[in-house]
């Protein structure tokens, strides 16, 4: 099972065009709220991302993942030295990663940025996406959505609307039999 937890401007960017993220820090959070982030991350065995969003990762005060952490990458071939233990980094397919995974005994993922999220959905691997709209238009950026060949439709499962405006809805990915 794929997953997906991302934030995106009401416009659907996930980043701004440098590709920095301070836009979502600006809004206040009375109740320390974590949007339901604990929860989700208690559902996953393992965290796929690309080598983009790890680096921007690795310029936060402390590592934020307490699971394993797979950076897809063609330029990047291992993590640093710290990292070692909780990071793997593999030049793969979306479908080769998900076996990579499972031969390690994860079989729900955690994916994250913006061309894994778009890679994973191209080759139809999304299962589920908890999207969370920020009342901000950034106008330009990195959007959550590139071109996909055909289209996959996706049950509404619940919105939650917080205190900031913060907007978060939860989508199961309907799969008919063919």
């Amino acid at each position: 099972m794929n997953l997906v937890f991302i934030a995106t401007s009401l416009d659907g960017f996930i980043a701004k065009d440098d590709r920095s993220i301070d836009w979502l820090t600006q809004y206040p959070n009375q109740k320390n709220e974590n949007y339901g982030y604990d929860e989700f991350v208690n559902r996953i065995d393992a965290v796929v991302m690309g080598r983009i969003t790890f680096e921007t990762v690795l310029t936060f005060n402390e590592w934020p993942y307490s699971k394993h952490v797979f950076v897809l990458s063609t330029k990047l071939k291992k993590p640093p030295t710290q990292l070692d233990e909780k990071v793997t980094v593999l030049n793969c397919t979306p479908k080769e990663v998900i076996i990579e995974a499972k031969e390690r005994n994860y079989k729900t993922l955690y994916i994250d940025g913006g061309k894994t999220i778009q890679n994973f959905l191209k080759d139809d691997l999304i299962d589920e996406m908890i999207i969370t709209r920020i009342p901000i238009i950034l106008g330009s950026g990195i959007p959550l959505f590139s071109n996909i060949e055909k289209s996959m439709e996706y049950e509404h499962k619940e919105t939650k609307v917080f205190s900031n405006g913060f907007v978060k809805s939860h989508y199961l990915r309907i799969r008919h039999e063919e």
